[in-house]
């Protein structure tokens, strides 16, 4: 019942953009496929499409080779737009859903609904072209689902889109899984994969990193963040004396800190008390999904620095 993606290999020439690339995707699963740019997100999704062929792996779902499925079981949402710039929205979404088999009037009655979940319903009968990147984002989604996929592979969904909108997506995100789709996306935004993915895994250079349920990985790979607040003392500069203690995130009221395995964060608290200080917030929690990419892959395309980390992950967003 699982999708599972094992020993992915791909090379083109002397650039090998997967090695050895494997997950496991379970049913109904939302899940988080995270890199940097060029890391073999994309590529990976093309050989679960059979858009690509790889060298070497294979990828079941259901317990199948995904090279002998229909057609329909898959939806993509690429990076790239990939409407009919000249062609009207409503008709072009009966054509797509058409490929896979649904009937006219069914497509036709199933993407008004999307349209009016979307709030664009005057955008039936306009073109493409006329669109906004969001919207043509938001049609191109519709076009995805509309033929009722198992699976749905989705490449930097939420690019383009406001706040509202991305809620309206992110929306639709939980109702498909709700029904028991399986829906696997990319995106660069930590905060919106932390909130929807159940499960994640990480890629480096056509390398697997980490993989597994997104708590999991949290405590697995990222390091405890502190969040200290003293009071009269917004710098907290003593701090950068502790051993095992970096300052990554200043206040001016409430500042964030990571410690180094075999640290106890508690130590930081006996710091702040043995200094006289009143002590107004100390928290203990998981590193963030953002933290934990940033230790996994932020370094090794940074300059090795923790400014140069964070920079180089920013860059790829």
């Amino acid at each position: 019942m699982t999708l599972v993606i094992d020993g992915l290999s791909k090379s083109y020439g002397h650039v090998v953009a997967l090695d050895q690339v494997g997950f496991r995707v379970e049913p109904g699963d939302i899940f988080g496929f995270l890199g940097a740019n060029g890391a073999g997100k994309t590529t990976t999704m093309r050989i679960v499409l059979d858009i690509l062929r790889a060298d070497s792996g294979t990828v079941t779902w259901r317990g199948r080779p995904n090279i002998d499925l229909p057609r329909r079981t898959f939806g993509y949402l690429p990076e790239e737009r990939g409407l009919y710039p000249r062609m009207r929205i409503l008709d072009q979404l009966v054509f797509f859903a058409g490929l896979y088999g649904v009937p006219a009037g069914q497509a036709r009655r199933d993407a008004v609904g999307w349209l009016e979940r979307f709030r664009v319903t005057d955008l039936a009968d306009r073109r493409a072209d006329e669109l906004s990147k969001g919207n043509q984002q938001k049609i191109q989604f519709i076009a995805a689902i509309l033929h009722d996929p198992e699976v749905v592979l989705m490449d930097e969904p939420f690019t383009g889109l406001d706040p509202v909108n991305v809620a309206l997506l992110r929306s639709a995100f939980l109702e498909l899984a709700a029904r028991g789709k399986t829906l696997i996306f990319s995106s660069h935004q930590m905060e919106m994969v932390e909130a929807l993915a159940g499960a994640i895994a990480i890629i480096d250079r056509g390398r697997l990193v980490t993989s597994g349920p997104t708590g999991e990985v949290r405590r697995r790979a990222g390091r405890p963040i502190v969040r200290l607040a003293v009071e009269a003392d917004p710098e907290l500069a003593w701090v950068s004396s502790l051993p095992g203690v970096r300052l990554i995130r200043p206040g001016p009221h409430v500042s964030e800190l990571t410690v180094e395995p075999g640290t106890d964060p508690q130590s930081i608290l006996r710091a702040a008390l043995a200094r006289g200080g009143v002590v107004t917030c100390f928290e203990i929690a998981d590193a963030s999904l953002e933290d934990v990419f940033i230790e996994l892959v932020g370094r090794s395309a940074g300059d090795g620095s923790p400014a140069g980390a964070r920079a180089a992950v920013e860059s790829a967003a």
